[in-house]
């Protein structure tokens, strides 16, 4: 640990903890309730959420936002919404478009019954115009201005994905009916003109085209890149005809359906994906020759400044050997290997290369964890390292680009504490990092289109929500907004957080424990550990109840504790802290978890005999891991879409952390829960959703079985139509499902 670190750290955890006390002591204040901290419920916004600043984004002129937002529906629509701009350089601040105005520029054209408040739209990439969808197309308005640029005539077209060219003259769009389009921009209320078709999907999704693949893995979030030059579309086509369709039924009908998925599963054939590019101009698709293993994974696709070149970051199925590639986008040959990387356990490439401005596609930036954290490098265009620009013993976990002379990059870190996010820059030609952001706590930035300026939002346990204005160095120019405190009338417990160590009696560990608001030392309560666990997920920060759930407050108000622990293999600690889980998932994981349980044992007040356990997902996985292997300690668990065999889970996340079954039987066997349903002792409700294309019912069914089998009896809850979380109103349903089991059972 640096000295910085270590200064920090002293500091911030003093003996190790740091306890919260509830503000406004002495006065009554309001129980709390599931409609009310449930995200979905009825008086969530209202009553626990921090107000936000609606509408808040940048234009080339400044940034903008919506007064009088009121609700997301179209009751009560009024003409006094409106949007304003404020412009940093003259520090003015001006109204440019209401409600009323919108509907008047739209009015002549389309139906505007169907406009809903200004809140609900969102600015194009390039900060230039506001995107309105009717029911005719996709406008494009001039907010400062006050007129509408033209159109895209998608009609009544469903998406499944679409992406505005750079020049804002070209839409390319996936329609829900299987077809690759595009659309030219036109005048308002001119005849629609037909698109452009680039491809359509083979019958049953055999093979898909413009769609996201590999399961959203290695950061991928879209299959359509547009060329910088606006000209020409690059496009993931995915071959999915050797992966069997997986059955998800679809119950809410009368008569149930199925909406079968590909889903690849660990060990079995993996779809086959290519990259094509399409030409407007003579409106041809010409394939990339990636070549090699078909099973490979084509990732962070980044265009070439000059539009002739592709650059795909290609990634071997095992997941340990990995290719910076570039192709030329005429000939679809592969033209270059700029660099390799390896790994003994695995690779996992998050963003695309990103060119430096003004360097003439001569220099890139790359993000890496070759050397233990997520760093940034500086190369050139031939692949050759220039220097190592950010060397912290933190990850970086966003970047928000370069300053347009390609001076500085901005970006977001978990440094100097991985509890937080601080916000940086750094110097290309001297390699120097400046940590902009000061205030303890979780920063998110959004920075102005020339970098001249970034908009901070703020929040920690100490702060519900602060908005701010900042110069590119850090300095604070304005305090746009400051939210309320929505918890200071209602009574909230008591938070302690701190370190203890794992397993492996040297790695600190951070937990976070919540006690009764009247909590009292001389008494004993039941005890829950909420638990995650796995890798891209962190539960313990820094931000409001230090990333404690609505649910987690309220158990503590109905008398529980309720105890989590960022175990070895979770988020934001580096490559040596997650990787110890491969091959072996499930196994450091657990081992952590029971020093935490020890820890919690240690305690007076915790009711030994009365510990239970929660968890969603690979949480589900290690609830039902913990009751199993544990029964003495644990008396009743929930887990909510559990893995339960590892070779039931999909190729790209499962085979990174456990290799393939084939590979490495001992570790699927070692944590394959089905097969030890008969260890089951205490009270495990499982619940899942019926259309879970995550972690897929199976999971569930199987293991149920096995306890049939075994006579040993899990309690069962499903939600029909859900998928891999129940969202909306249903969510406070399920709150109140898990609440009620603990309650009759710990």
């Amino acid at each position: 640990m640096n000295s910085t670190l270590r200064h920090y750290a002293l500091w911030f955890f003093g003996a190790l903890t740091l306890t919260l006390t509830p503000l406004l002591q002495g006065q009554t204040k309001r129980p709390l309730d599931l409609e009310t901290v449930t995200y979905g419920g009825k008086t969530f916004r209202s009553d626990f959420y921090p107000q936000p600043v609606y509408g808040l984004a940048w234009l080339q002129s400044g940034y903008t936002y919506t007064v009088e937002p009121g609700d997301y529906g179209r009751e009560g629509l009024s003409s006094l919404r409106s949007l304003r701009v404020y412009t940093p350089t003259r520090a003015q601040e001006q109204t440019v478009l209401t409600q009323g105005e919108l509907v008047q520029l739209l009015k002549p054209y389309d139906d505007t019954d169907k406009l809903y408040p200004l809140i609900a739209y969102d600015f194009t990439p390039q900060c230039h115009y506001l995107e309105v969808e009717l029911s005719k197309g996709l406008y494009l308005i001039d907010v400062e201005q006050k007129l509408i640029v033209g159109y895209f005539a998608t009609g009544d077209t469903e998406k499944r994905a679409s992406l505005l060219s750079p020049n804002e003259r070209n839409l390319a769009v996936k329609s829900e009916e299987g077809t690759l389009l595009i659309y030219t921009l036109q005048p308002a209320g001119s005849k629609p003109q037909a698109p452009t078709l680039v491809a359509t999907d083979e019958a049953e999704a055999a093979v898909v085209y413009g769609e996201s693949v590999h399961q959203n893995e290695f950061g991928i979030d879209g299959g359509l890149f547009w060329s910088p030059d606006s000209r020409q579309l690059a496009f993931y086509r995915m071959d999915q005809s050797m992966v069997a369709p997986y059955p998800i039924v679809d119950m809410t009908p009368h008569k149930a359906v199925v909406q079968p998925v590909r889903y690849p599963m660990a060990g079995s054939p993996s779809h086959h994906v290519t990259l094509g590019v399409f030409h407007l101009e003579n409106q041809q698709t010409t394939y990339l020759e990636t070549g090699g293993d078909p099973e490979h994974y084509l990732t962070n696709v980044a265009w070439h400044p000059n539009s002739q070149k592709v650059y795909i970051a290609e990634l071997n199925r095992g997941q340990d050997h990995l290719f910076l590639n570039g192709y030329d986008v005429q000939t679809g040959a592969r033209t270059e290997t700029l660099f390799e990387e390896t790994d003994a356990h695995y690779v996992e490439p998050q963003r695309p290369m990103m060119f430096v401005p003004g360097s003439r596609g001569e220099q890139f930036v790359w993000e890496s964890r070759r050397e233990g954290y997520r760093q940034l490098y500086l190369y050139s265009s031939t692949g050759k390292l220039i220097r190592k620009l950010t060397d912290m013993e933190g990850e970086v976990t966003d970047i928000y680009g370069f300053d347009p002379k390609g001076e500085r990059i901005y970006f977001q870190a978990a440094y100097p504490s991985p509890l937080e996010r601080h916000i940086f820059a750094s110097e290309l030609k001297r390699g120097r990092t400046i940590q902009l952001s000061k205030v303890a706590g979780t920063h998110e930035a959004t920075f102005s289109p020339d970098k001249q300026y970034y908009i901070d939002q703020l929040q920690s346990a100490t702060i519900a929500r602060s908005v701010m204005l900042h110069d590119c160095n850090g300095l604070q120019l304005r305090l746009i907004h400051q939210a309320p405190d929505p918890w200071r009338k209602l009574d909230m417990p008591n938070i302690t957080v701190g370190t203890l160590l794992a397993a492996d009696g040297k790695t600190e560990l951070y937990y976070r424990l919540i006690t009764p608001s009247h909590f009292d030392e001389m008494k004993e309560y039941p005890t829950i550990v909420y638990v995650y666990g796995g890798p891209h997920a962190q539960l313990v920060t820094n931000t409001p109840q230090w990333g404690a759930s609505g649910w987690d407050l309220y158990m503590a108000q109905q008398g529980y504790i309720i105890f989590t622990l960022d175990n070895r293999g979770s988020a934001q600690r580096g490559a040596a802290f997650e990787q110890v889980i491969h091959r072996q998932v499930g196994t450091a994981e657990m081992a952590d978890q029971m020093k935490g349980v020890e820890y919690l044992k240690s305690l007076p007040y915790v009711d030994r005999n009365r510990i239970g356990v929660y968890g969603w997902s690979f949480g589900g996985f290690m609830t039902t891991n913990l009751i199993l292997t544990h029964p003495e300690t644990f008396k009743v668990g929930v887990a909510g879409g559990p893995v339960m065999d590892w070779s039931r889970y999909e190729i790209m996340y499962g085979e990174r952390y456990n290799d393939a079954p084939q590979d490495n039987p001992e570790g699927y066997q070692k944590n394959n829960l089905i097969e030890r349903a008969k260890d089951l002792k205490g009270r495990l409700l499982l619940i899942h959703g019926t259309s879970d294309n995550v972690v897929v019912w199976q999971h569930a069914q199987a293991f149920v079985k096995a306890c049939v089998d075994a006579k040993t009896y899990p309690d069962l809850y499903y939600y029909p139509g859900h998928k891999h979380n129940v969202i909306g109103p249903d969510r406070v349903h399920l709150n109140y499902v898990i609440t009620r089991y603990f309650l009759e059972h710990l």
